[in-house]
């Protein structure tokens, strides 16, 4: 059975959890990272000191975005993994997208709200990050003005790392732009009872 290694509230972790969810692909979570540290064994697999890792019947893989296509390819040809070219090259694009241009404006945010005592934040820092991933944002919500998802009308694996980054967004008390056409398919994600399931969680 499929083994991914890390903790259910890890936003990469979530973005293997939802995925499988959606494919009915069954497997084993072992805790992993934050209170759980990391054994010797899994450093052994994966030396980077974060998750996720994957071991799916002795093929190890971490790294988020490379799971998570693997998984798609194996189990999900026709819908996480689109049979196009062109349109599995979208998919790309947008899970690439998140990991260079949503998230590094926005993990500090998420990270100075939800991760640091209040006497340590840096609200400078907080308020020019959500400031700029409201920025950011706004090329995602001109690109949704005519989809119900990022390839189209159907989701695929290029929703989901955006999914998780955008439900952070939303959940953070922090002033945000309001982009109609993001929190449209933001409202969309929130139907997906695997969404619901690995995603909407209160954040840790």
């Amino acid at each position: 059975m499929l083994i991914i290694w890390g903790r259910h509230t890890s936003a990469n972790v979530q973005k293997l959890l939802w995925g499988c969810t959606e494919m009915g692909v069954p497997y084993e979570r072992p805790d992993m990272a934050g209170k759980y540290g990391f054994t010797d064994d899994y450093l052994a697999m994966n030396p980077n000191r974060v998750v996720p890792t994957i071991d799916d019947d002795g093929f190890i893989l971490w790294e988020s975005n490379a799971c998570l296509r693997y998984l798609a390819a194996k189990h999900g040809v026709g819908t996480l993994w689109p049979g196009d070219l062109q349109i599995r090259g979208n998919a790309d694009r947008w899970m690439d997208w998140c990991t260079t241009t949503v998230w590094p404006p926005l993990r500090p945010v998420f990270h100075g709200l939800i991760r640091t005592p209040d006497d340590q934040r840096d609200m400078a820092a907080i308020t020019e990050g959500a400031k700029a991933t409201g920025e950011v944002l706004a090329i995602l919500d001109a690109w949704l003005a005519d989809r119900d998802f990022v390839c189209g009308d159907n989701f695929t694996m290029g929703d989901i790392p955006l999914g998780f980054a955008v439900y952070r967004w939303y959940m953070l008390d922090i002033e945000r732009v309001e982009w109609p056409n993001v929190r449209a398919w933001y409202e969309r994600l929130c139907q997906r009872p695997a969404y619901q399931e690995h995603v909407m969680i209160p954040l840790q």
